[in-house]
This record gives structure tokens, C-alpha cells and sequence, in this order.
């Protein structure tokens, strides 16, 4: 599947006031759009995930799969702001030919929803089947689905918030201090911060697992005195990170996902919350500690015809990355009770 790059021209203003010149949005479709226009299935990816859904989330999307293309019209955008081919830090600023680097403007989720709904209009689409995001990607979909409450019939809210916590941005800004303590980080170059980043991904992955995933995948044997499995693995996969991504680009998306508050501007997040006019499926994970599963029912609580469905997995956060077979399941059974699309998926137990 090839990435796609669609091409904005006109001024774009930010929530900040400030202003991009044009935008270019990196997006992949699997499928085709279907006569009556009413097969497409819309996914929102998280932090550092990219416009192939089929790569990151493979257990829900591809050929033979839940969301089979030979069925549905699947689109995904890369968000603004990001390193995939998107407009983003490492962009050229059209005010002076470089990259916009350090001077990149701060982003919102607001932000990020406009930018791909600018990429729906270009595609003709008129309405959504099914929107469905984790984590940051579902801070876009509940924000996408209360500005535009016509526009989506089924919503699936994984592993996110109708604002982020004190908490979570406790350890984004925790993260960002790590970029910052790296020298490079203050150059301009697209390899600033890069230490900085491996840092700051260590840290994330403690957020997005939990005890008892280390306690099962991370123990030693008892002769060891150094060299541990657990310090191991955050090196690992700091460095794939930074392999495939930059600090710039984590940066400004970890502020966006901070900025995330539904209730911003409308009066309160319940009232924000009620807009909502999609069939809703709000999923937690019940060893989440970066979205845990209290604020899942804030968003079943505000959302009018919402059901909530807790996931059990040992991966905590990431488990909306693992757990496909169960998230199929409660995905089957939401379809089939409201009766919205027919599905060739049989019926799969959940294991717990």
C-alpha cells in the first residue's frame, strides 16, 4: 500500500492564532468507496504511529482481516505534525526556506482534527461508517465527533479521555525534560534531541505498561547482579524510537495531546460530551495506568447511547495495540446490536 500526499494551499490558522501556509497530509486508503458511500471506516493513530494501519494494527486491518478491504473503504491520515509526510517540524517554512525546526507552531488536537477533515472533503466523503482510534488517536475521534456530530454513525473510543490528565501530562512534560537535557536538542538539525528522545520513550513505555508486565516479560534469573532484562528492554526500544522517528515531531505531538479538553470553549466536558450523536463504543483496559478506565466512564457517563467495555490484558496501555482478538469480539457485538453493518467475522470468546 502506498502513502498518498494530499496537498492543502490556503492559510490555515491555529487555535494558538498562529498560521500555517498550505498543509501537506500523508494518507493511505485500502479499499474503495462503495455507491451508496457508506463503507468507509476511519482510523485515527496514536503518538508515533504513521498512515498504515495495516502495519501497526494488523490484527483489526487488512485483507482477510476484521476491517477487510475488499469490504470497506479504510483511510488513514498521518497527523499534522508528525514525521511521516504530514507538515511537521522538520518541514520547510515557506517564510524562510528552512525547516521550521525549533519555531514549528504548538499544536491542539482541534488542530489536528481540522487537518484531516480538510483530506475528508478532498476524498468526497459525506459520512463515516465507523471512526476509531486509540490513545491520542481516540482524543481525535471524540473531538471529530463532537464537531461534526452528522458526519459518523458508529464511534469507537479506545484507550483514551475527553481531557488529559494531570497525570498523563506529568509524564509527557517528563519526557519533554528529557529531550531538553540532551545538548543537541538546541541545534537546528534534523538529528537534534535524538538521546534526549531515547530518554523520553523509556520513560513513555513505563506509562504504557504497567508492574506486572515487567514482573512477567522482564524477570532475571537469580544469578544475575547487572545487565538486566528490564534495563535492556528500555534501551531497545529507545533506540528503535529513535530509529524511526524525531524530537521535534514528539515534541509538538506530546503538547498536542496535552492541550486535549473537550470541554474547552463549551461550557463544560459534559455538555461537550453530549454533541455527540454516534452509536458509541467507549473500550478501556483495565491494567491501563496512563488512561485508566475511570476516565472511560467519564466519556459513557457524557456520550448519549454509549456503552463502555473493558478489556483484561497484561500490557496496560498497549494492550489496544495487542488485544485484537478481543477487541474484534466487542466490535461484532456492538454491530450486530445495533444492526449497523453486517460483518463475516464469527463470533470469538474472549480469553481472560
Amino acid at each position: 500500500m502506498s502513502t498518498k500526499i494530499y496537498t492543502y494551499k490556503k492559510t490555515i490558522e491555529l487555535e494558538s492564532g498562529r498560521k500555517l501556509q498550505g498543509l501537506s497530509l500523508a494518507y493511505t486508503t485500502l479499499g474503495k468507496l462503495n455507491a451508496k458511500k457508506n463503507n468507509v471506516i476511519w482510523v485515527t493513530h496514536a503518538l508515533t504511529a504513521n498512515a498504515n494501519p495495516e502495519e501497526w494494527w494488523n490484527g483489526l486491518i487488512g485483507k482477510g482481516k476484521f476491517y477487510n478491504p475488499e469490504e470497506y473503504f479504510i483511510v488513514c491520515a498521518n497527523v499534522l505534525g508528525s514525521c511521516y509526510g504530514t507538515t511537521g517540524p522538520l518541514s520547510n517554512n515557506p517564510d524562510t526556506g528552512n525547516p521550521y525546526y525549533h519555531n514549528f507552531p504548538d499544536l491542539t488536537i482541534r488542530d489536528i482534527v481540522n487537518g484531516i477533515d480538510l483530506l475528508r472533503i478532498h476524498l468526497g466523503i459525506d459520512k463515516i461508517n465507523t471512526l476509531l482510534g486509540g490513545s491520542l488517536g481516540g482524543q481525535q475521534a471524540v473531538e471529530w465527533a463532537i464537531q461534526q456530530p452528522n458526519l459518523i454513525d458508529n464511534l469507537f473510543l479506545i484507550a483514551t479521555n475527553a481531557q488529559h490528565s494531570p497525570w498523563g501530562k506529568a509524564f509527557n512534560e517528563s519526557q519533554r525534560l528529557a529531550i531538553k537535557s540532551d545538548r543537541t536538542w538546541f541545534s537546528y538539525a534534523d538529528d537534534a534531541g535524538l538521546k534526549g528522545l531515547k530518554a523520553a520513550r523509556s520513560i513513555a513505555l513505563l506509562s504504557y505498561r504497567n508492574y506486572d508486565t515487567y514482573l512477567s516479560t522482564q524477570q532475571d534469573d537469580n544469578s544475575k547482579t547487572d545487565e538486566y532484562k528490564a534495563a535492556s528492554y528500555q534501551n531497545y526500544q529507545g533506540e528503535k524510537l529513535v530509529e524511526r522517528f524525531n524530537a521535534f515531531s514528539y515534541w509538538h505531538l506530546s503538547k498536542a495531546m496535552d492541550s486535549h479538553n473537550v470541554g474547552r470553549g463549551r461550557k463544560s466536558i459534559k455538555e461537550a460530551l453530549s454533541l455527540v450523536k454516534a452509536k458509541t463504543l467507549v473500550v478501556a483496559i483495565s491494567s491501563d495506568i496512563l488512561f485508566p478506565v475511570c476516565e472511560s466512564e467519564v466519556l459513557v457517563e457524557g456520550i448519549p447511547n454509549s456503552a463502555l467495555s473493558i478489556l483484561h490484558s497484561l500490557y496496560g496501555h498497549d494492550g489496544f495495540l495487542i488485544e485484537t482478538e478481543q477487541l474484534k469480539n466487542e466490535f461484532e457485538i456492538f454491530y450486530k446490536k445495533n444492526k449497523t453493518v453486517k460483518t463475516k467475522v464469527k463470533h470469538l470468546k474472549i480469553a481472560i
